[in-house]
């Protein structure tokens, strides 16, 4: 059972809400098409797909259902933590009562039994960091809140695993990235450590100039990898 990773997929499948993604570049041409190609292509019904936010443009769950049955009809179990953009996301139980084939992450964790260890995935959706240019008071609310539901993840994910007799490990989440600026600390990456997670992948930035700065590599004894829908051109990764 393999573990495949994508952030960002921005559907809007919805009547009369179409939002056309190929103004922000062309590797957004026919996104969707090539994101199910690649999707198809490489998960079997036994593996997993971890979808790291900005899942539906919808506003409201109504609309965002048309995005949401798109992705339940794809091959494998998808586990769904929450974008920017999902305005649509309230009611954790409603939304996990809606599909089978979809786990919405919340203050909880998802685990995947592979044969010879339990994988824990881990996550929430951030938010911006303190080392953010555009970080204001208002922000400091929400960053001091998401990292609470990051710990409450993982802290739920190691308390399951200790009580298990299997090997196991943490693999982590985000929206946001870590930090804005390379070179920085911030909240998410001292839960991430304090954890022990070796791994975190994370969405949000888009276009070559997000690309270059974006925050890939080591940092603090945790790797860290964008997975945004772009970034990858359009293709899941697999990550286990």
């Amino acid at each position: 059972m393999s573990i495949f990773a994508i952030a960002d997929l921005h559907l809007s499948f919805a009547p009369d809400s179409d939002k056309p993604m190929d103004v922000f570049g062309s590797r957004w041409i026919d996104h969707p098409a090539r994101i199910k190609d690649s999707w198809c292509s490489n998960v079997t019904e036994e593996d997993t797909v971890v979808v790291a936010g900005d899942i539906s443009w919808g506003m409201k769950l109504a609309d965002a259902v048309y995005d949401l049955d798109w992705v339940d009809a794809l091959p494998g179990h998808k586990v769904m933590l929450k974008g920017n953009h999902d305005l649509w996301w309230s009611g954790i139980n409603r939304l996990n009562s809606m599909y089978d084939s979809i786990t919405f992450l919340q203050n909880d964790a998802y685990c995947v039994h592979q044969e010879e260890r339990d994988i824990w995935i881990c996550g929430s959706r951030g938010w911006i960091t303190p080392d953010d240019d555009d970080y204001t008071e208002a922000d400091e609310k929400i960053y001091k809140r998401e990292i609470l539901r990051l710990r409450a993840s993982l802290q739920f994910a190691a308390d399951a695993a200790k009580a298990s007799d299997r090997e196991w490990e943490m693999i982590g989440f985000l929206h946001f990235p870590p930090v804005a600026k390379a070179g920085r600390y911030s909240g998410f990456m001292q839960a991430f450590e304090d954890f022990g997670v070796n791994e975190v992948y994370y969405g949000h930035i888009h276009g070559k100039d997000g690309f270059r700065s974006a925050v890939q590599g080591e940092y603090y004894g945790t790797e860290y990898r964008l997975i945004s829908a772009d970034y990858l051109n359009c293709g899941l990764l697999k990550i286990r």
